[in-house]
């Protein structure tokens, strides 16, 4: 008798379970599509590139001059003194040095403006994301890349992107 109360209360606690489970309404999106493919994400990337071209632009500039510094430099090696010589040596070792960390810098500028871009986008979605699920009455949203297998109809990246443009069209970056 005490099995059969226990199958009972195991089989009762099952059922309830995987009846709530079904109640509930999971979708997906693409996030990565979404940061892509919104008007704020192209304008974002636009702007990424423009500043990452004119850097290269810029730093492709100065590494033409050094490298013609350079060549002249060693062009002048046998007229000039040694202490001569070493000065300038010293002094377009010191250019170089100062390129290098000019381009570290750059880099390390867009890279940071990029994350910035993309935490602002995220911030963006994220009350999105909240707005339609409470008015659509879904309990999980997931990132399409955690998604194994899915129904067509429980993707929500071109709502998302639609509702994101509307409310976001474009973002500038610093």
């Amino acid at each position: 008798m005490k099995h059969l109360v226990k199958i009972f209360v195991l089989t009762f606690f099952l059922l309830s379970s995987t009846y709530a489970l079904a109640e509930q309404k999971i979708v997906y999106f693409d996030l990565k599509y979404v940061l892509n493919q919104s008007s704020a994400g192209k304008s974002a990337q636009d702007q990424l590139k423009k500043m990452f071209t004119d850097n290269q632009k810029r730093l492709e500039n100065l590494e033409a001059k050094l490298k013609e510094s350079e060549m002249d430099l060693i062009a002048k090696q046998s007229v000039l003194k040694k202490e001569d010589y070493q000065k300038q040596a010293d002094k377009l070792r010191k250019e170089v040095s100062n390129y290098q960390n000019d381009r570290r810098i750059s880099i390390e500028k867009i890279t940071t403006v990029r994350a910035k871009a993309k935490e602002t986008l995220l911030n963006k979605i994220n009350p999105i994301l909240k707005k339609y699920s409470s008015e659509n009455n879904i309990s999980v949203i997931l990132n399409s890349t955690a998604v194994l297998s899915g129904n067509s109809d429980s993707d929500i990246t071109n709502l998302i992107v639609d509702q994101l443009n509307k409310e976001f069209p474009s973002i500038k970056l610093k």
